[in-house]
């Protein structure tokens, strides 16, 4: 299990954050602070019993300091942490210094949760790579750990194919795939052509794959998985 830190000075902010963390396999929330000090002390200097950190989802504005004051301290202390920058901020010498301070990521709100989940997603395979390699690394196992954290760049979706309803159509795949196009349109209430189009729209931009259903007479069926 990751334990993880919300740090962000909105409370609407860390319960919302929260909530997508509780729909997430392998985390929980083991500390909320809504400051920089707060979060400070309670990383670096936990009471007694306290949940060890070893994620910490961080805003970069904040009352009483800024994330970056935040990570500084951090990397000063050597603590051992991982951080995911969660800011609206977008200026890019800020951007350049939390990567450089050794942010995994540094995700821009405002997101949905299907953003968030890849993110965090990258990140729990990430740690399982790390936790998983011993000895001397070959170079391919080197690019595929650092190739974790880099997040996969989705093919824009081709004409006449909408981004919501593709968003929809690779949420159904995630929660039921193996799925048929009539099984998934059925699902979403649309059409099977429809459903096809944007399902073999995943498989080309890499997100899906097909994979043969047997167990009928005949023609096997295609169905489609989220890889």
């Amino acid at each position: 299990m990751i334990n993880v830190a919300l740090v962000d000075d909105e409370a609407l902010t860390l319960e919302l954050h929260r909530s997508y963390i509780e729909r997430l396999d392998g985390f929980q929330v083991v500390a909320e602070c809504a400051g920089a000090r707060a979060a400070l002390a309670r990383i670096i200097e936990p009471d007694g019993g306290a949940e060890p950190i070893d994620l910490v989802l961080l805003d970069m504005t904040m009352p009483d300091g800024t994330g970056l004051d935040v990570l500084r301290h951090l990397r000063a202390r050597a603590a051992d942490v991982d951080v995911i920058a969660i800011t609206g901020v977008r200026d890019a010498d800020v951007v350049r210094q939390v990567v450089a301070l050794g942010a995994a990521q540094y995700l821009v709100k405002p997101f949905a949760f299907p953003t968030f989940r890849d993110r965090l997603e990258q990140y729990r395979d990430y740690r399982a790579r790390m936790h998983a390699s011993a000895g001397e690394a070959t170079q391919a196992e080197i690019d595929a750990l650092l190739s974790a954290l880099r997040p996969a760049v989705a093919a824009a979706p081709p004409k006449g194919l909408s981004p919501e309803t593709l968003e929809l159509v690779s949420g159904d795949v995630r929660l039921h795939g193996p799925a048929s196009a009539t099984e998934t349109a059925e699902r979403l209430r649309m059409s099977r052509v429809a459903a096809r189009r944007y399902l073999e729209h995943l498989v080309d931009s890499g997100r899906a794959e097909r994979v043969p259903r047997y167990g009928k007479v005949g023609r096997p069926e295609t169905e489609y998985r989220w890889r």
